[in-house]
């Protein structure tokens, strides 16, 4: 078993894909307890399904890399879904189902229109084997200002995810805060969907969260837990993935619903 490891560190791609990693289920890790508070889970699984549209915008604009205009698709509809979502005209889950739907169905359209469906394929399942040292630059950066942003807003963010009316009455910049977190989880889902994949990331963000909300008993505890489990999943299923020879992201996402089974067994003991 040590050998194994030891085998796998002296592969450069087993190397950066650990770093990305190290890097991705912190950023995970911090909009999951937030995500899972807030009751978003199925708004994060609509902002991945959005990759496929913003590929598809990305290439009909010629670019070789369809990232940025992926990125600021993704601000769009996250902002858009999240009006629409407030204005109480129609139920959350109705509003980010049909949002869903669309930027599955759209992105297929305008591939499929195309013939480049089969060149995007990777965007369902991600590999994060394949990240390079400049997107590791990218995703520390990310995580930095993601955590700068959670270190002086989380407080606000959680006051609204509570109690929307009481945090208003208190001052509270509510419909800021609302867009800020959006706008912040759109980023990040957009920069991970490709070493991820876009099946899969919305996993990755609520299973950790949702395990440390099964055994946590203060707030403090709860953030604490969802940072370990995401780090203990992250890790051991890129072990794991190694010694089997499987995908990495599945098997990240099979360790964090085990460890979700095992809390929630242990609370029901309890």
């Amino acid at each position: 078993m040590i050998e194994a490891l030891q085998n796998m560190l002296t592969y450069d791609f087993m190397r950066r894909a650990l770093w990305g990693v190290l890097l991705m289920m912190p950023l995970f890790s911090l909009l999951g307890t937030l995500v899972v508070n807030n009751g978003m889970s199925f708004f994060s699984d609509a902002l991945g399904h959005s990759a496929l549209t913003g590929a598809a915008v990305g290439m009909l604009f010629g670019l070789a890399e369809p990232q940025p205009i992926m990125l600021l698709f993704a601000v769009l509809f996250a902002l858009l879904m999240n009006a629409i979502r407030c204005s109480k005209l129609s139920s959350t889950d109705t509003v980010i189902g049909v949002f869903s739907s669309c930027g599955v169905a759209l992105g297929l359209v305008l591939l499929s229109r195309h013939s480049r469906f089969s060149g995007y394929q990777s965007l369902l399942i991600g590999d994060v084997l394949s990240i390079t040292v400049p997107q590791l630059w990218v995703l520390a950066g990310t995580l930095v200002i993601v955590f700068l942003v959670w270190v002086f807003c989380f407080n606000g963010f959680f006051a609204v995810s509570l109690n929307p009316s009481l945090a208003r009455s208190h001052g509270l910049p509510t419909v800021w805060l609302d867009n800020l977190f959006v706008v912040v989880m759109a980023l990040v889902v957009m920069l991970a969907v490709r070493w991820v994949g876009l099946l899969l990331i919305n996993a990755m963000l609520i299973l950790p969260a949702a395990a440390a909300r099964n055994v946590a008993r203060s707030l403090r505890s709860y953030v604490m837990l969802t940072l370990v489990f995401s780090l203990f999943s992250g890790l051991l299923g890129l072990v794991l993935s190694y010694l089997n020879a499987v995908a990495t992201g599945p098997m990240i996402v099979l360790v964090s619903a085990t460890v979700f089974f095992g809390t929630f067994f242990m609370a029901q003991r309890k």
